[in-house]
């Protein structure tokens, strides 16, 4: 297992490597991530519709992981945990630069948007949602709903405090050098942050887009400003100002 420090040293090489990658590679990338972190999420809902309650909930829970142990292995691109390619900049690093940054931030992301909606399209037609007499369908109703309602200042507090975990585990599933050792580094903080309620950008371009196609009640504008747009400022600052502005402390000698 590498050490904080070692990872500090080696992590500027491959920030550099993640800013320079063609805009096509950053898209794909952002697409595939955006469909791993989706079908963590139907696994989810499935897990928790299926067994009810607080156990369910729980069960749901451990289930999510699973997509970003998919991102991590094959290695493809997720914006909530390149927040953290601050980090070098921060440290003043001159061949990192905030336009790389920001170029890789836009392009992984928009990928993401694109497979987490191709996904919600294609479980809605593939009739997954009638799983337990139509109970899928509800469970993926009743939490865009509720994510939707959330206020502003909800959704960005949950944003801030699910990228804290998100980053935490990208963090250290790169300092472990076994499967198993990402496997566990992925798992515990992932796991805490889905089950305490916490706001995930990326998911949420799943989630939000299947229950709103099963409750037409429900607006693409409201999803984009009152839950993405914030949740999205959240992950922003819980993953660039947090833990990015932190580890860039920690890693001073």
């Amino acid at each position: 297992m590498k050490t904080s420090q070692e990872l500090f040293t080696a992590y500027t090489g491959i920030v550099q490597k993640k800013t320079s990658m063609p805009v096509i590679k950053m898209l794909l990338s952002g697409i595939f991530a955006g469909l791993f972190i989706g079908l963590g999420g139907l696994g989810s809902q499935v897990a928790s519709t299926a067994i009810g309650g607080g156990l369910g909930r729980f069960v749901g829970a451990c289930v999510f992981p699973v997509g970003l142990f998919m991102v991590v292995m094959v290695g493809v691109e997720l914006f909530t945990g390149n927040c953290m390619l601050v980090i070098p900049w921060f440290a003043g690093e001159k061949d990192v630069t905030i336009g790389g940054i920001l170029k890789n931030w836009i392009f992984v992301y928009i990928g993401h948007f694109i497979g987490g909606v191709v996904l919600a399209l294609s479980i809605y037609y593939s009739g997954l949602g009638s799983l337990f007499d139509g109970g899928l369908a509800q469970t993926a109703a009743g939490a865009a709903e509720m994510k939707i309602g959330l206020s502003p200042a909800e959704a960005i507090i949950r944003g801030v405090f699910c990228n804290i975990l998100v980053c935490l585990a990208v963090w250290m599933a790169m300092q472990a050098q076994t499967v198993i050792g990402k496997a566990i580094a992925v798992f515990a903080p992932v796991m805490l942050f889905v089950l305490c309620g916490f706001e995930h950008s990326v998911a949420n371009m799943y989630f939000i887009p299947l229950g709103i196609m099963y409750n037409g009640g429900l607006a693409v504008g409201d999803f984009l400003l009152y839950n993405l747009l914030p949740v999205t400022v959240g992950n922003i600052i819980g993953g660039s100002v947090v833990v990015g502005g932190g580890l860039r402390v920690l890693s001073k000698q």
